[in-house]
């Protein structure tokens, strides 16, 4: 008996991304402009404003909304950036094992080492600060572990019947490596993915708290969390939504993610 899926957080996150998709559609407001001529800012719940404005007018839903828009691009690009990256030097490494498998996983090792906002902050220096800079520099992190995982597991398929039948059969190592092994990866790679995306979510968070990630007019959970901490003592619910709305996010996709790795273990 496979273990049963978490169908409470595939519900809560198909409706967070329904909301996030579909939610600002409905307003006559954006995430952006600011609104002076309101008497007081920020502006509490209202009919125009279900959940109040912040403190220069801007729509509080259409900004949670854009928010989670921004982290959840940020989490696939980077997730499907480390899935390539690590799903590709996993299986080279664990097929042709020996000398190329030590050189490379010693170069993982030394990647592990690196300290990883020391490294954004050089890279934001050289290159200034880019939504895309963003996804490269997560994605090209958070591959390290997609890579071990693969490595040991086609070090388990390098002997099997398929794959020795393959090269006496004359096939290319790209080519079995392609066709064989990789297929027989995806359903622990996908399960891997989906535990990937919440760690690369919470990484957005931080690096755009730190004011490293996503700039203004652009926002996202990070910048929320930030803007809400600066009037935390006046408007506590600025902190809490966007808080509300992160843990939230990782706890179904930690859930759908353990749920999928449990049943591929099964």
């Amino acid at each position: 008996m496979k273990p049963r899926l978490p169908w409470f957080s595939i519900g809560a996150l198909a409706l967070l991304l329904v909301l996030a998709l579909a939610g600002p559609w409905f307003s006559p407001f954006d995430y952006y402009t600011p609104e002076w001529d309101q008497p007081d800012l920020p502006v509490g719940a209202s009919w125009a404003h279900p959940l109040g404005t912040d403190a220069l007018g801007r729509d509080l839903f259409v900004r949670l909304m854009w928010s989670c828009r921004i982290s959840l691009l940020v989490a696939l690009v980077a997730s499907l950036i480390s899935l390539v990256i690590g799903v590709s030097w996993g299986v080279a490494a664990g097929y042709f094992g020996g000398r190329t498998d030590a050189v490379m996983m010693r170069l993982v090792d030394i990647l592990y080492s690196v300290p990883f906002t020391p490294f954004v902050i050089v890279l934001t220096v050289l290159f200034g600060r880019h939504l895309l800079l963003l996804f490269v520099a997560i994605g090209a992190v958070s591959w390290l572990d997609i890579a071990r995982i693969v490595r040991g597991q086609t070090m388990a398929l390098r002997h099997r019947e398929f794959v020795v039948a393959a090269e006496i059969a004359g096939a290319a190592p790209w080519r079995i490596m392609s066709t064989h092994i990789v297929p027989n990866l995806m359903g622990i790679v996908i399960a891997y993915l989906t535990l990937t995306i919440p760690t690369v979510v919470l990484t957005e968070a931080f690096l755009s708290y730190l004011g490293l990630g996503a700039q203004s007019p652009l926002t996202s959970l990070g910048v929320m969390l930030a803007d809400g901490a600066a009037q935390m003592r006046s408007r506590p619910v600025m902190l809490v939504l966007p808080a509300v709305l992160l843990v939230m996010l990782v706890y179904c996709c930690n859930r759908i993610g353990d749920a999928l790795r449990d049943r591929h273990v099964a």
